[in-house]
C-alpha cells in the first residue's frame, strides 16, 4: 500500500495527529509526512488540514471498508456464496476487474470492492462519479447454468430486492425506475450495472456492478446530469454505517442471485411492482433521436417495459432505452 493511502487510514477519524506521531507510525521523516498529506489530496480529492503545534487532520471523518466487520455480520447462507473477497483502495472500475477476473477462472461468488473507482461505470457507457470513501462501489462475479436469454429480469429482481433491504434499514420512500435505478423521492441514490459474458445457451458469466451514494458532497457532485441524493440526507450521518450497508447489499444480491438462479423474474415481480414509481405515469422512451411518448403500464414477465402508446401496448428491452419523465432534459 502506498504511503499516502496508509497516512489516510491512519487519518480517517477525523482527529487531528500529529506529525510526530505520524512520522513514527509510518516510518518517515515530518518532511515526508507533509508530501504524503499533500499527495493525498491530489489523488484522492481528499482535503487534509494542518495545523502548526496540533497536526494533520482529515476535513471530515471516513468509515472505510472493514472486512471484518463487513464479512463477519453476514448470515451463514450468505457468507457461504462468497468465494472470494477482494477491497481496493484505488481500483479504474469494480466491474471490468470482476470480468477479467472472470474470464481468468474466478469463482462464482467472487465480491469485489473499493474506496474509489478512476473510472467507475454507469449503463450506456456513463461516468458513474467515484470519490474515495465516499459511497459504496460494490461487484458480485456470478455464474449462472442458463443462457443469457433467461437474465433479462435480473436487473430489476436485484434492484427490487436492494430496494427491500435499504427500506429496512430506515430509507423509508425508497423508490425504483425501470430497469436499474433506485430512487428516493424521485432523486437518484444508486444504480446497477450488469454485464454478461455467455454463450447463447450458457452458461453465463454475470457481474452484477452497484454504485450507492453514501456521501456525496456539492463539489463531488459537480459531473452528475441528474437530480441525486445519498444516504446521508436520508438517513442523517449518524444514522447508518457504510460497513453495514454493504453487508446488506451483499446478502441481498446473494439471496437474490441464488433464487433468480432456479426461479427467474417471477416471484420477484410482486416487489417490483412494489417499489416501481412511474407505474401509471406519461413517460418518454429514447432511442436514441427517436423519442416515443406513453403510459408506462408495468413490465413482461421477462422483465421488459410495457409502455400504451395511443391505446396500444409497446414492449421495450432495457438494452435499447432510456426511460425518462415526460419534460426530463436529455442525458
Amino acid at each position: 500500500m502506498e504511503t499516502y493511502l496508509k497516512l489516510v487510514r491512519l487519518l480517517a477519524d477525523g482527529h487531528y495527529h500529529s506529525g510526530a506521531a505520524l512520522a513514527e507510525q509510518l516510518g518517515l521523516s515530518r518532511a515526508a509526512v507533509w508530501k504524503a498529506a499533500r499527495k493525498a489530496g491530489e489523488r484522492l480529492g481528499l482535503t487534509i488540514e494542518s495545523r502548526r503545534g496540533t497536526g494533520y487532520r482529515l476535513s471530515e471523518p471516513l468509515e472505510l471498508l472493514d472486512p471484518a466487520r463487513f464479512l463477519g455480520a453476514l448470515s451463514h447462507p450468505a457468507h457461504s456464496h462468497i468465494a472470494r473477497l477482494e477491497i481496493f483502495d484505488d481500483i479504474d472500475s469494480t466491474n471490468a476487474h470482476l470480468l477479467a477476473a472472470g474470464h481468468a477462472g474466478a469463482p462464482s461468488g467472487t465480491l469485489c470492492l473499493a474506496e474509489r473507482q478512476s473510472a467507475g461505470r454507469g449503463r450506456r457507457g456513463r461516468t458513474w462519479v467515484s470519490p474515495y470513501g465516499a459511497n459504496l462501489y460494490l461487484s458480485l462475479l456470478w455464474r449462472f447454468p442458463q443462457g443469457p436469454g433467461h437474465l433479462g429480469g435480473l436487473s430489476l429482481a436485484v434492484g427490487a430486492a436492494l430496494a427491500q433491504a435499504l427500506e429496512a434499514a430506515g430509507a423509508a420512500g425508497i423508490g425504483l425506475k425501470w430497469p436499474n435505478d433506485l430512487l428516493w423521492q424521485r432523486r437518484k441514490l444508486g444504480g446497477l450495472l450488469i454485464e454478461v459474458a455467455a454463450e447463447a445457451q450458457g452458461p453465463s458469466l454475470v457481474v452484477i456492478g452497484l454504485g450507492l451514494n453514501t456521501r456525496l458532497g456539492g463539489a463531488q457532485a459537480q459531473g452528475i446530469d441528474q437530480p441525486w441524493v445519498d444516504l446521508d440526507e436520508i438517513l442523517g450521518p449518524q444514522g447508518y454505517s457504510r460497513n453495514r450497508i454493504a453487508t446488506l447489499a451483499t446478502k441481498a444480491l446473494v439471496t437474490t442471485l441464488e433464487r433468480y438462479g432456479r426461479e427467474g423474474l417471477a416471484p420477484f415481480l410482486p416487489l417490483w411492482e412494489r417499489y416501481d414509481r412511474y407505474r401509471g405515469e406519461r413517460v418518454e422512451i429514447r432511442q436514441g433521436e427517436r423519442v416515443i411518448t406513453g403510459t408506462q403500464a408495468g413490465i413482461t414477465i421477462e422483465g421488459a417495459l410495457r409502455l400504451e402508446v395511443a391505446g396500444e401496448v409497446q414492449i421495450f428491452t432495457a438494452g435499447e432505452v432510456s426511460l425518462r419523465p415526460v419534460g426530463s432534459p436529455s442525458p
